[in-house]
């Protein structure tokens, strides 16, 4: 039987969907990445925005007309929206043959296997379960980088935010599990891990009871073969100055932070839930530049959350303009059922979101483009991501870029490279968000 696998949504979703076609591999399914020649039909949906649940329920639609057309005998479910609406979508979508909530992988095999007897079941185990976690996974990333998913869950409670309802309260993977998920990370290969959860920085809070981050990294550096370590979706106010030095001080941690911040106006931010001012954010990020000066800061925004202001919206800009980040995004705000945010007076048209997040990015790209061209002449090491077709060059990432959702640098050379290589690199050209440049020398790593 063989089995396509979708996985939408974000990379800790991806995280499931590798440990799911683990165990379905492990069961004795092969795998397709053609609709046609697909028995089985896994989406793992996600739910966060808007956007992300339209494209959730039209890739299932689509899938869907694959049991009529096609030789597909169970369309699954998976993942948050599948968690949230399991009932509602079950009954709209009839072709559907399966649920699996966001807590039970483990179940995926055993829910297709009923439904190709024909029996249809929706299994949602308790979203603030404790799961001891499967640590192995079929790698979609290409095997040179791997997403390493510290915890699960969130008890942060932003008012605009679905994340708690369908993953639950925050718990942190024991140390051990994720040593040992990482050294088999290794052994296949990976050289890069990247850390990601709902929220990285009170990782161990649950477990051990105080902020453990430190001492995961430094446990995941002494694995031989692993060459990069990066941290993602690290909240400014859970920032430590132990996580600071150790970034610091460790040679495979990135020089690199993701922290989301949403918004800078304190009027916004404080109907947003979150936990820092203005002024905090300012001294947080001064604090992370002076101890790291060649830090690079990724951060994301949201326009148009109910209440803001063409003021709120004007001090935002001149925050971006002061704090001039190395990559950032922006989303528009999505107005999510059973959120506060979503009884909130004074929600603003999509017209104007739009308008506010396009002049956002527009000011962010005259940014990157003068902080790529100020990278011009320096030498920078860069991990090679595959070969541009048909042409002597090469596509990779330094240490500023995390895969999808930041830049790239594009090298020249006749040399022949390796996915996953390491070389130095001397840039000679940049784009708004991308670099050009040339081999230094020979020299792999």
């Amino acid at each position: 039987m063989k089995v396509l696998f979708i996985s939408l949504g974000c990379d800790k979703n991806l995280v499931d969907s590798e440990k799911m076609l683990d165990m379905l591999g492990k069961k004795g399914y092969e795998f397709t990445d053609f609709e046609a020649e697909a028995d089985i039909i896994v989406v793992n949906t996600c739910c966060f925005i808007g956007d992300a649940k339209e494209e959730s329920i039209n890739t299932i639609l689509e899938m869907a007309q694959m049991k009529t057309e096609g030789r597909c005998k169970a369309l699954i479910a998976a993942g948050c929206l599948a968690q949230r609406y399991r009932d509602e979508i079950l009954t709209e979508i009839p072709e559907l043959d399966g649920i699996v909530g966001t807590n039970s992988c483990e179940a995926l095999a055993e829910v297709i296997e009923n439904a190709l007897k024909g029996k249809k079941e929706s299994v949602c185990e308790d979203i603030n379960l404790v799961q001891t976690q499967h640590s192995e996974r079929l790698l979609t990333t290409g095997g040179h980088y791997a997403f390493l998913k510290i915890a699960e869950g969130c008890d942060k409670h932003c008012t605009y935010c679905v994340i708690p309802s369908v993953r639950g309260r925050y718990r942190s993977v024991p140390m051990e599990e994720l040593v040992n998920e990482a050294q088999l990370l290794a052994d296949k290969g990976v050289r890069e891990l990247i850390l990601v959860a709902q929220e990285t920085t009170l990782y161990g809070t649950d477990l051990y009871g105080y902020k453990a981050l430190p001492q995961l990294l430094k446990a995941l550096a002494k694995i031989d073969g692993i060459y990069w370590i990066r941290i993602q979706y690290c909240y400014p106010e859970e920032i430590t100055d132990e996580l600071i030095e150790t970034i610091k001080t460790e040679k495979k941690v990135c020089n690199y932070l993701d922290v989301p911040i949403q918004h800078a106006s304190d009027a916004v931010l404080k109907r947003m839930g979150r936990r820092t001012t203005k002024a905090q954010l300012i001294d947080k990020i001064k604090s992370i530049r002076k101890e790291i000066p060649d830090i690079a800061l990724r951060t994301t925004l949201i326009t148009g959350f109910p209440g803001e202001t063409q003021e709120d919206f004007e001090e935002l800009m001149e925050f971006v303009d002061e704090m001039e980040f190395d990559r950032l995004g922006v989303f528009t705000y999505s107005q999510e059922e059973d959120t506060p945010a979503a009884a909130m007076p004074d929600q603003i048209e999509e017209s104007i979101k739009e308008d506010r997040r396009d002049a956002v990015m527009e000011l962010q790209q005259e940014i990157s483009l003068e902080r790529c061209e100020n990278m011009i002449g320096r030498t920078v090491e860069v991990m090679i991501e595959g070969k541009v077709a048909d042409e002597n060059a090469y596509v990779g990432r330094t240490y500023m870029d995390a895969p999808n959702v930041d830049g790239y640098i594009f090298i020249n050379t006749e040399l022949e490279l390796m996915t996953g290589m390491f070389v130095d690199v001397v840039v000679t050209g940049a784009l708004e968000y991308d670099l050009i440049g040339e081999i230094k020398d020979e020299y792999t790593k």
